[in-house]
């Protein structure tokens, strides 16, 4: 040890058998908390992994590989883009997440070469959707390090890579365990961890990860000049609301003759967009045989909540408007 190095003579753990276990971190910093996601320590070669750009040097970028407990890679110069380059800093920006191919790893020296122009469009995608599994996996597993004051590698070793190995994802594993199917069977009943554990494991991945409501929209004209006129927009419309049912409610508002908004909540996007199309064919059977049209401005989609504020904010201001005509004294005859 070298003169004038400092040593923490605090103990960082607690007798492991004395916690099932689990070592217990005493330390005031977090280093329980870091852990890479995979049981693997480096990533294999030609395996796409998700980085963040750090630094922007003459070779090339300095990146830390964000599922492999952020170790620095290099993403050369010369494998940045197919075409020339003219400008590295178009190419790739500091502190911007990509996706990369894995050209070499060397384990002794800690050098990782990676390149940006072999990943294809279809690997960015499979990365992106593994990456997030992966990151909302990490979460779950880091609070409850955080709430027991566990080393998160522990908590990976009993629970994450078990799961990652029996399951081919921890995720796919933890949706299981919040699965109403009976048959689906319980992925944490082999896991060598306590039963208290496994249950504030379970109740919180039942908060995190629960299917929250989707709102789909559709904007639709619809109008009829003939002799019905109203009467058959409203039978039309009607006849595209019963398509809704208790789990899935289909209602339609108007915003200002002759447009409506069709809308539905549910817990599937494909579900609900499927349903509004078939209330929006119900529509137009309706109203077409009574002589009247109908035009989709907007199809069956997922909108945000700016998206819905926005619309509600419109529909206020001409309800406002139509207030204050109809409040306009009559004029003196």
């Amino acid at each position: 040890m070298s003169e004038g190095t400092a040593v923490d003579a605090t103990p960082t753990t607690l007798d492991a058998d004395d916690n099932d276990g689990f070592r217990i971190y005493l330390g005031d910093e977090r280093k329980n908390l870091l852990c890479r996601f995979y049981e693997n320590k480096y990533p294999e070669i030609e395996s796409v992994v998700m980085v963040n750009v750090r630094n922007i040097a003459d070779m090339g970028a300095y990146v830390s590989l964000l599922e492999y407990d952020n170790i620095e890679g290099m993403i050369l110069l010369s494998e940045l883009s197919r075409r020339r380059i003219r400008s590295i800093h178009k190419l790739i920006r500091v502190n911007r997440n990509e996706v990369v191919m894995v050209l070499r790893v060397d384990k002794e020296k800690g050098y990782i070469d990676l390149s940006k122009r072999r990943v294809s469009p279809e690997d960015v995608q499979a990365c992106e959707e593994r990456f997030n599994k992966a990151k909302t996996v990490h979460g779950v597993l880091r609070h409850l390090a955080e709430r027991r004051k566990y080393f998160l590698e522990d908590l990976y070793e009993k629970i994450g890579w078990p799961l990652y190995k029996k399951y081919g994802h921890a995720y796919d594993a933890f949706k299981l365990a919040i699965s109403e199917e009976k048959d689906a069977g319980d992925p944490f009943a082999e896991l060598d961890v306590p039963q208290d554990l496994k249950d504030e494991l379970k109740s919180y991945i039942l908060r995190r990860l629960a299917p929250q409501p989707i709102k789909i929209r559709s904007d639709i004209e619809v109008s009829c000049f003939t002799y019905e006129g109203i009467d058959a927009i409203r039978e039309a419309l009607f006849a595209g609301m019963t398509l809704g049912t208790e789990q899935n409610p289909i209602k339609i508002k108007l915003i200002a003759p002759p447009i409506y908004v069709l809308s539905t909540t549910t817990l599937e996007k494909e579900v609900g967009i499927g349903l509004l199309n078939q209330a929006i064919e119900v529509i137009k059977e309706k109203i077409t045989a009574k002589g009247g049209k109908i035009d989709v401005k907007m199809a069956p989609k997922a909108v945000s909540v700016k998206e819905e504020s926005e619309l509600q904010e419109m529909m206020d201001r001409l309800a406002l408007e139509n207030e204050e005509v109809d409040g306009d004294a009559p004029e003196d005859e």
